[in-house]
């Protein structure tokens, strides 16, 4: 049974990062591709749905480390180290949030942007999204190496 969760919060979580990595290479680029009025009305159609969708998904997956890190240090289990270095990623997927994509998706919401300015906020979406793949990569390697040496342990 240990093993079947193991690989189920794996799973979770990488569904999580395949799902970010799948945003960036369809949603974000088909963005780029509309017009500014194109852009915002698709936006103002399906950026809650999109967003509430990330959001729930998001949580979960920076869930999945902090009770883990919980449960091997209160179980004195190895890979608690590796376990708090994937939580404190997971930290930083959710402040990059915080820091640059809630004022950044709020202004979509109120065509903020000029065409211009919007081909340009969204090659800096891109980029902060592409960022924090990186960093929820590093959250799942950190993840798995926890689950393995807890196991060896």
């Amino acid at each position: 049974m240990k093993q079947f969760l193991s690989y189920l919060l794996v799973a979770i979580f990488a569904i999580f990062v395949g799902s970010q990595i799948t945003e960036g290479v369809i949603l974000v680029p088909y963005w780029q591709s509309l017009s500014g009025p194109d852009f915002y009305a698709f936006y103002g159609a399906f950026g809650g749905m999109i967003g509430r969708f990330y959001t729930i998904l998001t949580i979960i997956a920076a869930l999945i480390p902090l009770g883990l890190a919980v449960y091997f240090r209160m179980t004195q289990s190895k890979g608690f180290n590796e376990a708090l270095i994937s939580t404190l990623l997971a930290v930083l997927f959710i402040a990059a949030f915080y820091v640059y994509f809630k004022g950044a998706n709020e202004a979509f919401f109120q065509s903020a942007f000029s065409e211009a300015d919007l081909k340009r906020e969204l090659v800096t979406w891109s980029t902060w999204h592409w960022g924090r793949v990186v960093i929820e990569i590093g959250s799942l390697f950190f993840l798995i190496r926890s689950l393995v040496k807890s196991k060896n342990a």
